[in-house]
C-alpha cells in the first residue's frame, strides 16, 4: 500500500469479483425476500442487497492499493448522516451481511467469502427448516384489527373479546387498545390452527357486536413484503 501512487487495479480481477458478489448477493436477497420475518416491505428492500454489496466492492477494490485513498474513504464517511434510522434488527443483519460480501471479495478474498456465505446461509435455512417443522416460530403470523361500538362498558366488551379470543385462537398477543366516547380499537398478533377459526372468531363477534369490523391480515405482507 503507497501513499501517492496506487497499485494498478486489475479489470479481469474486478469484474470475476463484482460476478462472484453479484451472485452471492442476489442470493442473500432471495432468502431476504422470501424468507425474511421482517415487518418490512422486503420486496422493496431486498434489491437493495446485491447494490450494496456491489457497491462495497469497488470502493475497497479501488482503496485497498493506497493508503492516501483509504484516509480519504474514512474522512469522506466521517460526515454522512442518515436520516431514516434501520429499526428492525433482521434488517441490519442483512444489511451487515450485504456488506461483509462487499468487503471479503474486494479484498480479494474469495474463498473465505464464499465459504462464509455458505455456512451463515446454510445456518439461515437449517434454522428456518427446524423452526417450521417444530412448530417454533418465535412470532405470531397474523395481524388482527378489531373496532367495536360501545353499547356497554369498556371492561365489559374488553372481556367478550378476551374470551372469544381465547376460545378460538392460539397464543394471541394484545399489541395496541383505544378508546373513544362511542369505540373501542383493539389490535391483536395471534396465531391460527385454521381458517375455520377465523370464521368462526367473526361470526362470534359480529353476532355480539352486529355494526363491529374485524380486519385480519398476513402480519409478513402488510407492507407488501
Amino acid at each position: 500500500m503507497t501513499f501517492d501512487n496506487p497499485a494498478p487495479l486489475s479489470i479481469n480481477i474486478m469484474v470475476f469479483n463484482l460476478l462472484v458478489g453479484l451472485v452471492l448477493s442476489i442470493l442473500l436477497a432471495s432468502y431476504y425476500a422470501k424468507f425474511g420475518d421482517s415487518l418490512s416491505n422486503r420486496a422493496k428492500f431486498a434489491p437493495i442487497l446485491p447494490l450494496l454489496s456491489l457497491i462495497t466492492l469497488l470502493v475497497i477494490s479501488i482503496v485497498k492499493s493506497s493508503l492516501a485513498l483509504s484516509l480519504g474513504l474514512v474522512g469522506a464517511l466521517s460526515i454522512v448522516r442518515f436520516r431514516t434510522a434501520i429499526k428492525d434488527p433482521e434488517e441490519l443483519i442483512f444489511l451487515f451481511f450485504a456488506i461483509a460480501i462487499g468487503l471479503g471479495l474486494g479484498a480479494d478474498q474469495r474463498i473465505p467469502t464464499i465459504v462464509a456465505f455458505v455456512i451463515i446461509m446454510g445456518y439461515l435455512i437449517g434454522r428456518k427448516i427446524i423452526n417450521k417443522s417444530l412448530n417454533l416460530v418465535p412470532y405470531n403470523n397474523l395481524y388482527m384489527n378489531i373496532a367495536l361500538p360501545l353499547e356497554g362498558s369498556v371492561e365489559e366488551a374488553f372481556s367478550f373479546i378476551n374470551g372469544v379470543l381465547g376460545e378460538e385462537l392460539n397464543k394471541v398477543d394484545l399489541r395496541r387498545f383505544d378508546t373513544s366516547a362511542d369505540e373501542m380499537r383493539l389490535v391483536f398478533y395471534f396465531k391460527s390452527p385454521d381458517a375455520n377459526s377465523l370464521a368462526q372468531l367473526t361470526s362470534r363477534i359480529q353476532e355480539k357486536y352486529a355494526k363491529s369490523r374485524v380486519s385480519i391480515v398476513e402480519q409478513n405482507n402488510l407492507l407488501g413484503g
